[in-house]
């Protein structure tokens, strides 16, 4: 999925856990001034992945489309458990917030999203503003972002969890509020590792508490990690991404 017109820089550092804190920026080669920015976090359970397995016909969708990308490592367990991911993932905006207009992204139009794991760290990221729990040492870092964008996330009951008890620390359930933003979900009916039934029930639940948008693509037959391989599917999925993303951008400011 390399596209000719798009350069990926590799292994920026952006805090101090070594190769578990390195990304990678996707930029297309003429040098994008005030571009979109999206983070992309990358799935495996928080015990495996890496950030040039997943989502690279997005990346270098996004990227061909003049938007900087950025995909992130993090660390994982052992190494941590939570809320060191999601620590991680916050270092990676502040990051973004700092130094994004360096390579020619706009850190004020920023797009979270993740696969698996990923996507409850974009929706954590999304649902917890610069909420200290998250950034110590730097918590007056701006970690507020435009949009998140969520691909076949664990949402709290899965693998026949009784329903009528919380979701445990980690599920982005447990932080939903009305001021959060915009959220595009896609999810698959046939995934297996986080059922289709906690996706619902996750936007059923952003729904009735958020002002903002919240947009719900399930793909028939859809099995999880379906942004692995390039396919017909996550083209589709590609597509919808670049819409929403669009249609975020081009609405006045408190409209979405």
């Amino acid at each position: 999925m390399r596209r000719r017109d798009v350069h990926r820089i590799p292994n920026i550092s952006y805090g101090d856990a070594g190769r578990r804190n390195l990304l990678d920026i996707y930029r297309h080669r003429d040098a994008p001034q005030n571009a979109p920015v999206l983070i992309y976090f990358h799935g495996g359970g928080y015990a495996s992945g890496a950030k040039n397995r997943e989502a690279r016909p997005l990346l270098y969708g996004l990227a061909d489309q003049g938007w900087v990308c950025i995909s992130a490592n993090y660390r994982l367990r052992p190494q941590t458990t939570f809320p060191g991911h999601q620590i991680d993932a916050k270092k990676v905006i502040a990051w973004v917030r700092e130094h994004a207009s360096e390579h020619g992204a706009d850190p004020s139009r920023l797009f979270v999203a993740g696969s698996s794991a990923g996507s409850n760290m974009a929706a954590l990221c999304a649902l917890t503003p610069n909420d200290p729990m998250f950034q110590p040492g730097f918590e007056s870092a701006d970690t507020s972002v435009t949009a998140a964008i969520c691909l076949y996330g664990y949402y709290g009951h899965y693998f026949g969890d009784p329903p009528d008890e919380p979701p445990p620390p980690l599920q982005p359930q447990g932080y939903i509020h009305r001021s959060a933003p915009p959220f595009l979900i896609a999810h698959g009916t046939k995934d297996t590792r986080g059922t289709v039934e906690g996706a619902r029930n996750f936007v059923a639940q952003l729904r009735r508490a958020s002002e903002s948008t919240v947009v719900y693509a399930e793909l028939p037959g859809g099995q999880h990690s379906f942004d692995v391989y390039h396919s017909p599917r996550f083209e589709a999925v590609v597509d919808g991404v670049e819409a929403f993303a669009a249609w975020i951008l081009a609405a006045p400011a408190g409209s979405e």
